[in-house]
């Protein structure tokens, strides 16, 4: 067998086989045969939890401001003009007859 004989060459084996169940339960072979998918599916699962987190932030945002009208007080665009024609008229900006003309132009 060469330079070691059979009892060298069985407590080398011996040694051997420790250090590797050893090195197996101290967490140093490589998170137990993963290599460097930990990595992958690390970053992966980091990605998708912030994109997540900013999807709920965006959709909390959207729902909490859902409850407001688009600037115009809920009214129709037609009736607020009509409001501000009425109002006009009220003030003596213009007459009936102007005012009559363009009422029947917006509720057309």
């Amino acid at each position: 067998m060469g330079k070691f004989s059979k009892g060298t060459l069985s407590t080398l084996l011996l040694l051997a086989a420790s250090i590797s169940v050893q090195a197996d339960t101290m967490g140093g072979g490589w998170h137990d045969g993963w290599g460097w998918g930990h990595m992958l599916f690390g970053s992966i699962m980091m990605i998708l939890f912030w994109g997540g987190l900013v999807v709920l932030i965006v959709f909390a945002v959207r729902w909490m401001g859902s409850g407001r009208t688009g600037g115009n007080d809920g009214l129709a665009p037609g009736s607020r003009a009509l409001e501000i024609l009425a109002e006009r008229y009220a003030r003596g900006e213009i007459d009936k007859e102007e005012y009559e003309d363009r009422r029947r132009h917006l509720s057309q």
